[in-house]
């Protein structure tokens, strides 16, 4: 079994979502970029656009209005001006 990312999706008023996947895809200032379990430690900003994360083959979408992405060795969080989800 391939190891999992833990990825945290929190937004002003609320942590939209937290847990173990696959991958995650996100916008950010500098271009498109995707993280899975053991990526480098990165920090950047975003741009208005998708985030997809990936699951067990499931994806999941969000809208993200702007924010940063930090990539850890604990792995991604993502603080979005605003967060809201498009499918499940």
């Amino acid at each position: 079994m391939a190891e999992k990312l833990h990825f945290a999706l929190v937004a002003p008023e609320r942590e939209v979502f937290s847990g173990l996947v696959d991958q995650v895809d996100a916008s950010g200032a500098e271009g498109d970029f995707g993280v899975l379990a053991g990526h480098a430690p990165f920090m950047t900003a975003l741009r208005p656009g998708k985030v997809v994360v990936t699951n067990d083959g499931a994806k999941t979408v969000y809208d993200v209005e702007g924010g940063f992405a930090d990539v850890t060795p604990l792995g991604l969080t993502i603080l979005a001006e605003q967060a809201t989800l498009v499918t499940a």
